[in-house]
Formats: structure tokens, sequence, C-alpha cells
């Protein structure tokens, strides 16, 4: 923490010599580069719609959510003018409310986006500063996403005599060691490398045994280890981590592996589960149909479909291409850690927030209620896979014809399936210093770690921990 705010600290005076002030009616908006694009081209609808009130400037920031958070924090700091809007994290909603760097949501517009909006997606633009008298929404809940778990069915068949995939990491563990048994494909593709996947993964097992890593309600209280409850729930959770990295027939790059190479674990055969975002079932649809899934060659039929990538299919052309794709590959809810307890699923996902460094704060928020909107989110779920905060979009026949998914996505969305990473002012801290002692997964005893990841977050809450 002491290097980065050094870093910081020298970068700033080279921000403010160079901040851009601002145009009157200008609303000057930066997204994450995933989905800028998407943003651009419904800000000139909205800009259209304005009739001259405002024109939506798009800005992306960089690919790296730690260099968009970083760019964030160094036009912030710099009391950079031009800065009205914000595409945030879900996870930095905490840091900068704390730091006076976002603009509460005005009552009228939080009330509107609270009845729309999905409870797990809500939560994640909710805090409560020191000079709050209560949580209140300081961002818009823009796009979502969820993790849901992919098998393969034929390989269920063929190995286990079965259809329906398992429920619970531990009989994901018993069909795959039986299914290396027999010579098949037996890895459990996750995200395993030291960066935020090892996070996401630790948090969703952990959540679903019960535990968490602070309080709720308290951010500054740790959770891991502090009743004997919390403790046998967190050993739990990294006793399920541990044997998925170790057990006979897993993944031997595990502990390198992200979302892509998650991915590609399963499209080349090595896989008969995986857990991962929604991405992979249309990476699934357009490299078999490529003829690059060498378990697939049914989906070769299809190729002339996918040929161009400047003119795909429609939504509604997809429904057989789907079907024939579930054959192989197909999707159910995330595991849990048994079927006494619920089953909870890390979010992600990107907020809209108004910067405190904005002249003209509400016609921001004009704005940003345009670029939140149900018909902006149909935009970014249909045409940008990435699912909707909003509800109702989910019962939407394009949204259906895109998703086959989308059931389960809404289920694993509401307030009690959806596990927020933890909400702090210093998470960034946190995550990487439990991902650092997390690695490699499984080289450690459950019941040792337990105290050393306590002990790091609470460091991390002192403000005493060095980044690693």
């Amino acid at each position: 923490m002491v290097i980065a705010a050094a870093a910081l600290a020298t970068a700033l005076p080279i921000v403010t010599a160079c901040g851009s002030g601002y145009t009157p009616r200008v609303i000057n908006i930066y997204p994450p580069a995933d989905g800028a694009s998407f943003i651009e081209s419904v800000g000139e609808q909205c800009t259209e719609q304005s009739n001259g009130a405002y024109r939506i400037v798009t800005t992306p920031l960089p690919k790296s959510a730690d260099d968009q958070r970083l760019q964030l924090a160094r036009r912030l700091a710099g009391n950079d003018a031009g800065l009205d809007l914000m595409g945030m994290d879900v996870v930095w909603t905490a840091e900068f409310a704390d730091a006076g760097w976002m603009v509460p949501v005005p009552d009228d517009l939080a009330a509107t986006v609270e009845e729309d909006t999905l409870g797990g997606p809500l939560e994640t633009a909710m805090w409560k500063t020191p000079d709050d008298a209560e949580q209140r929404l300081y961002a818009i809940p823009t796009w979502t996403n969820t993790q849901l778990l992919w098998y393969r069915p034929d390989v269920l068949r063929q190995y286990l005599n079965k259809s329906r995939p398992a429920s619970t990491w531990e009989e994901m563990l018993a069909d795959t060691e039986e299914i290396y048994a027999q010579g098949g494909p037996s890895y459990i593709m996750v995200q395993g490398r030291q960066y935020e996947g090892l996070m996401v993964w630790f948090n969703s097992v952990l959540a679903s045994a019960g535990g968490q890593v602070v309080d709720p309600d308290d951010p500054n209280k740790v959770t891991l280890n502090d009743t004997p409850e919390h403790r046998a729930a967190t050993v739990r959770a990294l006793t399920i981590l541990k044997a998925v990295a170790t057990a006979p027939g897993s993944d031997p790059s595990l502990t390198n592996s992200d979302e892509s190479a998650a991915r590609l674990g399963m499209e080349n055969g090595s896989a008969a589960y995986e857990v991962n975002w929604p991405f992979v079932f249309s990476s699934m649809r357009s490299n078999a149909a490529a003829g690059d899934v060498p378990f697939f060659p049914e989906m070769t039929e299809f190729g002339p479909m996918f040929a161009d990538p400047d003119n795909p299919p429609a939504d509604t052309e997809l429904a057989p291409v789907n079907r024939v794709v579930r054959s192989k590959f197909n999707f159910a809810r995330y595991p849990g850690v048994s079927p006494e307890l619920p089953t909870k699923t890390t979010l992600g996902g990107v907020n809209i927030a108004v910067a405190s460094t904005s002249q003209q704060p509400e016609l921001a928020f004009e704005a940003a209620a345009c670029l939140t909107s149900r018909d902006a989110q149909r935009v970014y779920s249909i045409e940008g896979g990435t699912p909707p905060t909003i509800e109702s979009i989910y019962d939407d026949p394009d949204f259906q014809a895109a998703y086959p998914m989308g059931n389960d996505i809404r289920a694993q969305l509401e307030e009690n399936t959806a596990a927020l990473r933890p909400a702090s002012p210093v998470y960034q801290s946190i995550s990487t210093l439990l991902t650092a002692k997390l690695s490699p997964v499984g080289q450690w005893d459950p019941e040792t770690l337990v105290d050393e990841l306590a002990e790091q977050v609470e460091a991390a809450i002192n403000g005493e921990g060095l980044i690693p």
C-alpha cells in the first residue's frame, strides 16, 4: 500500500497539469475498454434523444481493471473537471464513496433504480460512508455477470451413465475421479492463477459454505475465523479448493489458469466440468462451428453462419444451433458446498457513477439515467454479451434467444443467491493479499491457512499490508 500510494502521489502532478476542464453540456464518460464501444453507441442515441441538452463523449479506460482504477483515481485526485461519469467495477464502490469521489444518486432516481434492479447488482452500488445516516445508492448498475457450471453431457452419459450434472463440488470431484479411472476427460476447469479470478472462486465457495471475509455491517471486522462457525466455513471452503487442485486427474496447470485457459481446457476436450462466465457458450458455438473443437464435428454444418464476423447470425437464428451446442456443452447453476446450504455466486459487472469533479452533476445524472435505461441495457446484453441488471429484460424474447441460460443467470443474481466480494474501502489490498496467500492453490494446509488469511485481511484494514 505504501508503494502504491507513492506511485500515485508521483503521478498526480502530471494529471493536475493536464486536467481537461469542462465544456458546458458535454458529458464525458470513462468506461472500461471492454464494452466501451457499446457505451459509445448508446451515448450517441442518448445525445440525440436529449434534443441538445447534452452531448455524451466516451473515452475508454485501459483493458486492465487495475489500470482503470488507477487512471480514475489520478483524475479524481487531480480534480479533473472534465470527468463527469465513471464506469466503475462493482468492487470499487466503498473505496470511491469513502474518498468522496462519487456523488450519491438523487433520491428520485435512486427509487426508480432500486425498484427495477435485481438484488445482487443493486447491492454492489450501495454504501454507507461515515457521513451518511444510512446506506444509500452511489452508482447505477449498468451490466452484471455471474459464473455458471458448464459441463459435457456426453461425457457424463458415456462414463457415468447419467445426464444431470453435479450440484456440489464434492459431487463434481466424485464424478471426475470416476471418469479419470476410466480414462476419460477429468479436469475441472477453474480460475486458479494468482489474480482476481482466484478471489472470485474463493469468495463463491466461502459464501456457499456459510462464511465471509468481513462483516457486511462492519467492514473493519474480519470474519474468517472470529467464531467457530465462521472458522469451520473457511476451512471447508479451503478444503474444497485444495481438493480440486490436487485430485487424481485434476488440471496440472490449474495454478496458472484464468478464464481463457479454462475455456480452452473445455474446448480442447480435457475437461468434464468448468466454472466460468457466460461468454464461454458463444465461444464454444463459434469455435466448434469453425471446426476447432475436436470432439464436436457435428457443429461444422453451421460453419457458414459464423464465417463472416462482420455479419453474425441474428439471435433469432441461433435457437437450433444452441440446441446442438447443448448436446455436448451444457450449463447449470453454480455448484454448492452442500444441499443444506444455499449456493452463492460472486458477481461481476460495471456500475456508472457521477464523479465528484463534475461541474454539471444534474446533467450528468440525466445522461447516466439514459445510459443505464432498459433500452440501453438491451443493447449491452443482446449486442454486447453482458447480462442486464434490470429484471424485466430477462423476459424479453430477444434476450431469451441470445441467452438460453438467462433464467439461471437471473436466479443467481437475486439478493439471497448473489455473493458480493468484501465491501470495503480497502478491497484491492484485501484481494491482492489473499490471492497471494491462496496461491499456489492447494500447496497449504487449510487449518493453518485460515489464520494466515485472517491476518492478511486485518493488515489490509489497518493499512499495514504491503502489496506483494
